[in-house]
C-alpha cells in the first residue's frame, strides 16, 4: 500500500541536520522545563559561591556567570531566529497548500452548482412540456 506524504512530512524530510538541530534547540530553550532547570542551576551556582568557605570560583558579582549567560545568549539568539525563519517558511507553505485546496474546492462547487442548475432547468422544461400537453387535451 502506497502512503501519500503530506506537506508537513515532505518539509521535515527536506530539512538538513543543522536545521533540525536549530529547531530542537529553539524548542528546548522555549520551554518551561528549560527555564526551571536554568533557574535551579543559577540559584545553586550563586548559593555555592556565597557560602563556600575555602574557594570561591565565581565571587560576587558573579562575573563568570554573567559571561556564561552572555555566551549562551550570543549563540541562542541566531539559532532561535533560524528556527523562526523556518517556521515562517512552513507557514507560507501551509498557506499555499490551503489556498490550493480552497481553489480546487471552489472549482468543484462551481461545477456542482452548474450541474444542479442544468438539472433544474431540465426539470422545469419537462414540467412546461407536461403542462402544454395537458392544456392541449380537451
Amino acid at each position: 500500500m502506497l502512503v501519500k506524504k503530506n506537506w508537513h512530512q515532505k518539509h521535515f524530510e527536506a530539512l538538513g541536520f543543522g536545521s533540525r538541530l536549530a529547531d530542537a534547540v529553539a524548542k528546548i530553550m522555549g520551554s518551561w522545563k528549560f527555564i526551571i532547570v536554568q533557574t535551579i542551576l543559577v540559584v545553586l551556582w550563586m548559593t555555592l559561591n556565597l557560602i563556600a568557605f575555602i574557594k570561591h570560583w565565581d565571587v560576587y558579582p558573579f562575573i563568570l556567570l554573567n559571561l556564561l549567560f552572555s555566551t549562551q545568549a550570543a549563540y541562542a539568539a541566531p539559532i532561535i531566529m533560524m528556527s523562526q525563519n523556518r517556521q515562517n517558511e512552513r507557514d507560507r507553505a501551509q498557506a499555499q497548500a490551503d489556498y490550493q485546496t480552497n481553489l480546487e474546492a471552489k472549482l468543484e462547487i462551481e461545477a456542482l452548482t452548474s450541474k444542479l442548475n442544468s438539472i433544474e432547468v431540465d426539470k422545469l422544461d419537462k414540467i412546461i412540456r407536461l403542462l402544454e400537453q395537458i392544456q392541449r387535451q380537451p
